[in-house]
């Protein structure tokens, strides 16, 4: 294993302490009609890691931090849901890094990537809610309106993402970015 390869890793998993503790510290339930949603910071330490590791790194860091979060707080039925809800949301956000060609210190262009991160983190959020209420024998139609009335936590999940990921990736980018060079 080279350096750089080692750097990403132990990287990779200070980030998945850092998600699951933004999620484990940083968290407001909220009542809804599917599942237990709360407001909590895990999916703007997710974005930001991938923003800063890459695709690989920042999604495997996504993954193990949201889905360990899951597995060890009450959610392990539809952790794998979470884990591929992660994957798709590092996925959207390293393409559509990649596709605006990113230089630094473009706030607009971490914003469009903010953006994209939070409507994928929308419709995830809808899919993974119909998923679980059809597993537990909910019709279709039903399952559909309910996880959209469970929206309104990962709507205020994605605001904050959407306003917070640009501020937090310049400020490391102005300051610890410029020693180590992970990318």
């Amino acid at each position: 294993m080279n350096k750089q390869t080692l750097q990403r890793t132990v990287f990779a998993g200070l980030c998945a302490a850092i998600i699951f503790i933004g999620i484990s510290l940083f968290r407001i339930n909220l009542p809804a009609v599917v599942g237990r949603p709360f407001i909590h910071f895990g999916n703007t330490f997710a974005v930001v890691t991938v923003l800063v590791l890459g695709f690989r790194y920042g999604a495997a860091a996504a993954m193990i931090g949201l889905g360990l979060f899951d597995v060890l707080n009450g959610y392990a039925a539809t952790a794998w849901i979470t884990v591929l809800e992660a994957l798709v949301l590092s996925a959207v956000v390293a393409q559509t890094f990649h596709w605006l060609h990113y230089h630094p210190g473009q706030l607009a262009k971490l914003y469009l990537v903010s953006l994209a991160a939070g409507l994928i983190k929308i419709v995830t959020s809808w899919v993974a809610g119909v998923i679980e209420s059809l597993m537990v024998g909910t019709q279709l139609p039903v399952a559909c309106v309910n996880s959209f009335l469970s929206l309104p936590a990962t709507v205020i999940n994605s605001a904050a993402t959407f306003l917070l990921v640009p501020l937090i990736y310049l400020a490391l980018e102005k300051t610890i970015l410029k020693r180590i060079h992970l990318r």
